[in-house]
């Protein structure tokens, strides 16, 4: 059998979790995943799995060359890219770890036309609001959302997006429009649990910089799920002008406290370094840092 075959069916063995999964991810039979992964062991003379009828796991010998393994596959993939690289084609596997409001809001829209760009090229996009490790997790490229994404890695800004303090016209003619950052104490607020500041809401205004501790009865990970509530009269939101710009547009959520304005967030493409930057990555970043900059300019501050 071939060594490479033999190599990349173990690597997806691994990632999958399991023979099968591995067979549907690489669509080939399970029959024939087992084959490729008895034969290595059997030339390399080691066991590198456990298996189990509920689990695999790698053994010591499987862990070393398992990383191996994900090393050389990438690099065949960056050489392949890189011969491509000058018709401006990406080939291989591209995998993409995005939030998930802003992957289905912006992002979504814009995978076909990526992928219709670059037939030869699979692209694998998970969408989680938690903050992956680019390396440990096998992805390309991340797109985060923050005032300054982490120093160990390497970013370019694609967009701008502003926090936007809003609630609906019921809640606010039930209990009042805050006029004040201080005012918002005295709120319910819908809090997003992955603000780096945590229960803090921070703006700028006449006073200059001030915070305030928010609470409530509702907190959630997720900002659909914080819009969703501020729609019904739950409260007051703080939350990126891509998700609440068009239920301030049809007057479904009002902007509030016209003066002050929190803070603005970049939009960002991050990789793990500049050195040997594939180039169905750069290919990527150009795509979006084009797409987004057209559509995703930071909002107004409240009027």
């Amino acid at each position: 059998m071939d060594r490479f075959q033999e190599m990349h069916v173990f690597a997806a063995v691994v990632d999958a979790g399991s023979f099968v999964a591995a067979s549907d991810a690489l669509g080939m039979s399970k029959a024939a995943v087992s084959r490729h992964v008895a034969e290595l062991e059997r030339r390399l003379g080691v066991r590198l799995l456990h298996r189990t009828t509920r689990r695999l796991s790698l053994t010591a010998e499987g862990e070393t060359f398992h990383a191996r393994c994900k090393a050389v596959l990438a690099e065949v993939d960056e050489a392949e890219a890189e011969i491509t690289a000058g018709a401006g084609e990406a080939r291989g596997t591209l995998r993409v770890n995005v939030p998930f409001s802003y992957g289905q809001q912006r992002l979504a829209p814009l995978w076909p036309r990526f992928m219709a760009r670059h037939p030869a090229l699979t692209l694998e996009v998970t969408l989680s609001d938690r903050v992956v490790d680019l390396v440990d997790e096998g992805f390309d490229l991340a797109v985060r959302i923050a005032q300054l994404p982490a120093s160990t890695l390497i970013s370019r800004r694609l967009a701008g997006t502003r926090l936007l303090l809003c609630a609906s016209p019921d809640y606010v003619a039930a209990r009042g429009a805050p006029q004040h950052p201080a005012d918002i104490a005295r709120h319910d607020c819908i809090a997003y649990t992955l603000f780096s500041s945590g229960d803090l809401w921070h703006f700028e205004g006449p006073d200059g910089p001030t915070a305030v501790k928010v609470q409530g009865r509702l907190r959630s990970n997720n900002g659909d799920t914080c819009v969703q509530a501020a729609l019904q009269g739950q409260g007051l939101i703080l939350q990126p002008s891509f998700l609440v710009d068009p239920h301030l547009r049809s007057g479904a959520l009002v902007a509030l406290m016209p003066g002050w304005h929190a803070v603005e967030l970049g939009v960002y493409a991050v990789y793990p370094t500049r050195r040997h930057v594939a180039p169905k990555v750069r290919l990527l970043i150009d795509f979006l840092a084009q797409a987004l900059d057209a559509s995703d300019g930071p909002a107004p501050p409240p009027r």
